[in-house]
């Protein structure tokens, strides 16, 4: 198999920019290069691949479909060169780079970006990049550093770790409460107006959880005409909108809470929760900014539990 040379690694980092700015000009200011020059290294690059990277006008570029391919996986290989290299000299201590996170909607709004100002203080070196969706992603071929996700992931590519339990609640504003009543236990939720939250994972309504009066785990299967699919922050508005009730985690609802905007309900049935998990790829080399997240994020929860 080829080698990658000098000259070679040089048209991929030229490539590499060029995608990112749009611009063959801009690539060339960034290395201090003439724009002829980037744009014939670039050329070398696809005769070597036999593809073209770019459909170019003469007013602008853009990435084909196999640039994008190559795109995403040459970042990848500089990041894990950068990273080599700051190992070795003893940079690596200085955690810094481009940190991509996924996480959901509910856990990212309500739980992540509060905690965020600290950690961009404590790494100011440190960029962050945070896509906030719950949208079904396989985020290690798209790229991301690390991902939060519900549950405890079974994946042999990935490495895991439990960051908390998230307690759950039911939650319906006064005004709604005062229209409607206040349910005393899960079976008189039929004569409510419930919001469900319909899971991109299963294409179905998430079971509310609850324990009965002996203190047993019961998953109750919530029937209601109004449900919220793929966005959490859908049904947390209506609910916040007087809509009706619905059950999410206490962290999601504390802020409305405090306020005296919300209320919780069949608190004597409560106690239930969820896992949430932050996970990384396996084979990919830990960097130390994704250590650093990682601590960051392990040891602010355990401090707010405890």
């Amino acid at each position: 198999m080829a080698g990658v040379d000098t000259m070679q690694l040089g048209s991929i980092e030229q490539f590499c920019k060029a995608a990112e700015l749009g611009s063959f000009t801009a690539a060339a200011e960034f290395f201090g290069l003439t724009p002829a020059a980037v744009s014939r290294s670039i050329s070398r690059l696809e005769l070597r691949l036999g593809v073209r990277l770019f459909s170019r006008t003469t007013r602008s570029i853009k990435v084909t479909n196999e640039g994008e391919l190559f795109w995403k996986e040459c970042q990848l290989a500089l990041e894990q060169i950068a990273e080599a290299e700051r190992a070795i000299t003893g940079a690596q201590t200085v955690p810094s780079g481009l940190l991509r996170i996924s996480v959901s909607t509910a856990y990212g709004t309500h739980r992540l970006l509060p905690l965020m100002p600290r950690f961009t203080e404590a790494y100011p070196q440190i960029e962050i990049e945070l896509s906030i969706s719950d949208k079904i992603v396989d985020f290690v071929e798209e790229g991301y550093d690390i991902a939060i996700r519900l549950g405890i992931q079974r994946d042999s590519r990935l490495v895991a770790y439990k960051l908390e339990d998230a307690l759950l609640g039911v939650f319906g504003t006064p005004e709604y409460l005062k229209k409607k009543g206040t349910p005393r236990s899960p079976d008189e939720l039929e004569a409510h107006d419930c919001i469900q939250y319909v899971s991109p994972n299963t294409g179905r309504p998430m079971t509310w959880l609850f324990r009965d009066a002996q203190g047993q785990d019961i998953e109750y299967p919530v029937r209601s005409r109004m449900r919220v699919l793929n966005d959490a922050l859908g049904c947390i508005a209506w609910v916040n909108a007087g809509g009706g009730l619905y059950q999410t985690y206490a962290f999601a609802a504390a802020a409305a809470v405090k306020r005296g905007d919300l209320v919780e309900v069949l608190r004597d049935h409560a106690g239930r929760s969820r896992p949430f998990s932050i996970l990384y790829p396996q084979n990919r080399h830990l960097s130390a900014k994704v250590r650093a997240f990682v601590d960051f994020l392990r040891a602010t929860l355990s401090v707010q539990a405890a």
